[in-house]
């Protein structure tokens, strides 16, 4: 499998299972993405992006975003997208 580093988490919201991502390359809902970190390791496909509570389908890097995600983050979380 693999995979291109597009990021890194710099928040999340755990109530409503929000991760923020800081972007270093472009993310498109409908792509699989593998988190990384002291404890986390997991993949999931982007449902939803959001930037400032606005629903998007893309986003670019310099940009960050929220996405719903399956699993607790931490700050420092590297974010992959997963290549077909």
């Amino acid at each position: 499998m693999e995979e291109k580093e597009v990021g890194k988490i710099i928040h999340y919201f755990g109530k409503i299972y929000v991760g923020i991502i800081e972007l270093t390359d472009t993310l498109r809902v409908g792509d699989t993405i593998h988190i990384k970190g002291a404890h986390d390791d997991f993949t999931q496909k982007v449902g939803s992006i959001q930037i400032e509570h606005e629903q998007i389908q893309e986003a670019r890097a310099g940009e960050s975003i929220g996405i719903k995600v399956k699993d607790i983050v931490h700050e420092h979380d590297k974010v992959y997208k997963v290549l077909e």
